[in-house]
């Protein structure tokens, strides 16, 4: 009885040194437009990212605050977030410098701050992302040398003033004034929605029926193309796509001549990631100095165009059609940027 009585007493003394130990992070992720299923995936990438973390003993707990706001609402997330005392906090940004004040706040408090997907001006925050100017530059591109460099092309933005709009805006434009022989005849916005794009590009095969090309992106690709395909020009022009299933699906079927530069729903994951690690005191092997305000943390940049389409539809058999195709840092990838 003895013997039992001081076996139990080491067992519960091994248990209680392993909980003293054990780590434990809250994380709060702001999503301030809930206008897509990407962002739904994103959330649920970072979700299950965080999820990962358990088989390495570390409990990550993740508040979620995913809504249409505008930036003062979005600002409120973080206060909120602050309020309830989270060690870290993840935003996909409304503004790029309207948070600066928030952000002060934050590390104030001690809470480290990564935006995601869209860069943000914030001395005090980390962006971990893709270089959203690169993501238009690879697309615009493509589209340049499928036109042997000449041609009249539309462009389809997304949320206009939005940074990572205004951004892949600056790539583009950058690229077809390197091609003297690229006019761009008209520039629309159409917020990220697959109708709105399907009729913007309606309304411009109206207008212009002689282009060459489209550069629009995704998430309205899909309905850029379906007007493009119900139309005179239908196998005359080029147009960039989408990483959905059910775009690539219909790239595969119609033989589409397009590309796709890849912003996948898994930065926040990614960024989830890098900021447990943050909070574990790690340090980065090369400082995040990248980008316009010299705090990013680039991730790579996928490309789909007839070179890798069948890979690529292969790998989304069986998701659902609003699935993005995505990539994202694991833990392990994650750790190997770190000292």
């Amino acid at each position: 009885m003895k013997l039992r009585t001081t076996i139990a007493a080491l067992a519960a003394s091994v248990i209680s040194i392993a909980s003293a130990g054990a780590e434990e992070f809250t994380i709060g992720l702001s999503n301030g437009w809930v206008g897509s299923e990407w962002r739904t995936q994103m959330i649920e990438e970072a979700e299950a990212a965080a999820a990962a973390w358990a088989d390495r003993g570390v409990t990550v707990k993740v508040v979620v605050q995913s809504a249409n706001v505008d930036v003062p609402g979005q600002i409120a997330h973080v206060r909120n977030f602050l309020n309830q005392g989270v060690d870290a906090v993840i935003i996909n940004p409304n503004s790029p410098t309207a948070f600066d004040p928030v952000f002060a706040q934050a590390k104030d408090a001690g809470v480290l701050v990564i935006s995601t997907d869209a860069e943000v001006s914030s001395p005090d925050a980390t962006y971990v992302g893709i270089d959203q100017q690169a993501w238009a530059e690879a697309g615009a591109e493509w589209l340049a040398k499928t036109l042997d460099g000449k041609g009249k092309v539309v462009a389809i933005n997304g949320v206009a003033g939005h940074p990572a709009n205004e951004m892949r805006v600056a790539g583009y434009r950058k690229v077809f004034a390197e091609h003297p022989g690229i006019e761009i005849v008209n520039e629309v916005n159409a917020n990220w929605d697959q109708a709105q794009g399907q009729q913007a590009m309606q309304n411009l095969l109206a207008t212009y029926p002689d282009i060459d090309g489209v550069w629009v992106q995704d998430g309205m690709a899909a309905g850029a193309w379906r007007s493009i395909q119900d139309s005179p020009q239908a196998g005359k022009i080029a147009a960039t796509g989408e990483i959905r299933k059910d775009f690539i699906d219909l790239w595969v079927k119609d033989e589409l001549n397009s590309g796709a530069s890849v912003n996948p729903p898994g930065v926040m994951a990614s960024a989830l990631n890098v900021a447990v690690l943050m909070l574990q005191g790690r340090e980065l092997k090369e400082p995040a100095t990248a980008g316009q305000y010299g705090n990013a943390l680039y991730l790579p940049i996928p490309f789909i165009d007839a070179s890798n389409l069948q890979e690529v539809a292969a790998e989304l058999e069986g998701k659902p059609g609003f699935y993005s195709y995505t990539s994202a840092l694991s833990i392990d990838d994650a750790e190997a940027l770190f000292k």
